[in-house]
């Protein structure tokens, strides 16, 4: 067994090492690190330069522009035990723009009105965006605001419509989207050949791709059409007699007794003073040829001017149209003397022709027909006090159905207002009357006779 061991001798200088030592350590376990930099807050000034945050450290926040403090949240965190900041709940909330406000003729798209949010513009049919179609909701004199104006949406405008020659066209104070202009030709003196109109009467205002205001169609032209007087050898006219034609008058020709006819029966004069189609030839019937046969509202495969003896063609019915056992496809066969077997002509329903739509308190000024064919337009106005609620220019597409809709007329607000007013008074006057003649008589009182009426007017 050895001597016994003498207790360790701390000299000073160790005794004031290990000391520092211990305290070194408690202090940098008991130290948060630096607090998040947070997108919504930063640290007050006085805090920002801290290199060192012990435990108990509390540390302020403001709120960054375009935030605001969250009541009741407190801005503040501070370092705990567990060397962790808190609390941690979010005290700043993005501050909001006010609703950017309602764009007369168009559309205001935006999801949020908080900062950094964005609202976008567009225009109605007709219309197109003088502005940004863009704005956000950005800072603004210690706040938010929106970045810029609204913009607004102009009509689109045309313009002036094209200036013809020996014409004229009805002039508007301005030419802007579905203002419509109808060309007539000069008058011309008595005894000259008048000038005739080329092409569509009415063309109108609309847009291109680009919201570029374009006129529909070219402008007709005006011009002197003449046609000769047409002859067809070996047949005669039996209508449309006279020395001379204008366009698009028409002459309808038959074969002598013994001919068949190729081509056209009905001719009219073309603006380019020809007749179209061709005028017809009338071919010596033989024992072994056929003419075209003549259908109403179909077409023959093949088509040729002349057939032989026992050949066959197909007929087809145009679409909606069908024979009389409700077929649209038939067979026939060349005879010979321009005898077709079987030959029966295509009957249409409803659905190939329309009627013209009824306008309350308005009428069609331009296009108007007995019936209609797919494709075909009509202008409608409306009578003087009403407003046209659609489009003015609509379009057949079948089945009696016309786009992009046939348009109403409703009666102006502005006579809406006036008729109030008149019954407003006449209903007035009349409770006046009856208090006079009643209330009056028997000592009853009523200050405001007409209370009860005004309100069933304003009902």
């Amino acid at each position: 067994m050895g001597p016994p061991r003498r207790p360790l001798a701390l000299g000073p200088g160790l005794l004031l090492a290990l000391v520092l030592s211990w305290l070194g350590g408690t202090r940098a376990q008991g130290t948060c690190a630096s607090p998040d930099r947070l997108q919504y807050a930063e640290l007050k000034d006085s805090f920002s330069a801290m290199s060192s945050f012990p435990v108990g450290t509390t540390v302020s926040y403001i709120c960054r522009p375009g935030y605001m403090a969250v009541p009741g949240k407190s801005s503040t965190r501070t370092c705990g035990e567990d060397l962790q900041w808190s609390p941690v709940e979010r005290f700043c909330t993005e501050r909001k723009c006010n609703y950017p406000g309602e764009l007369e003729h168009g559309f205001v798209h935006v999801t949020d009105l908080t900062f950094g949010s964005k609202a976008t513009f567009s225009c109605k049919e007709g219309f197109r965006l003088r502005g940004t179609g863009e704005i956000s909701c950005i800072i603004k004199d210690k706040g938010v605001d929106w970045s810029r104006d609204l913009p607004f949406c102009e009509r689109i405008p045309c313009e002036s419509p094209p200036s013809i020659a020996n014409g004229r066209y009805t002039e508007a104070a301005n030419y802007v989207y579905e203002t419509a202009v109808t060309y007539t030709c000069d008058d011309v003196p008595k005894g000259a050949d008048p000038f005739s109109l080329i092409g569509p009467a009415t063309i109108f205002c609309t847009y291109d791709a680009h919201s570029n205001g374009v006129w529909s169609e070219p402008p007709p032209q005006c011009k002197v059409v003449k046609c000769d007087n047409p002859k067809v050898e070996n047949g005669r006219k039996i209508s449309g007699f006279a020395p001379s034609y204008n366009y698009r008058e028409s002459v309808v020709f038959e074969c002598d007794p013994g001919y068949f006819m190729i081509g056209s029966h009905i001719v009219s004069c073309g603006e380019n003073n020809t007749w179209f189609p061709p005028k017809p030839t009338c071919e010596k019937i033989t024992a072994d040829a056929c003419g075209a046969p003549n259908i109403t509202h179909g077409v023959v495969i093949p088509a040729k001017s002349v057939y032989e003896g026992e050949e066959s063609v197909q007929i087809k019915c145009n679409k909606h149209c069908t024979f009389p056992d409700g077929t649209e496809e038939m067979t026939i066969t060349c005879q010979g003397r321009n005898t077709w077997s079987s030959l029966q002509n295509c009957a249409c329903g409803p659905k190939t022709s329309g009627f013209t739509p009824h306008i309350s308190y308005g009428r069609v000024i331009d296009g108007q027909k007995p019936s209609y064919s797919v494709g075909d337009f009509i202008t409608i106005e409306c009578y003087a006090g009403y407003t046209l609620r659609g489009e003015a220019r609509i379009q057949y597409i079948g089945e009696n159905q016309w786009i992009p809709g046939v348009p109403t007329c409703q009666l102006s607000p502005y006579i809406t207002a006036i008729i109030c007013v008149i019954v407003a008074v006449v209903v007035c006057l009349a409770a006046f009357w009856v208090y006079k003649k009643f209330f009056s008589q028997n000592g009853k009182r009523d200050s405001t006779p007409c209370t009860a009426e005004y309100k069933i007017c304003n009902a």
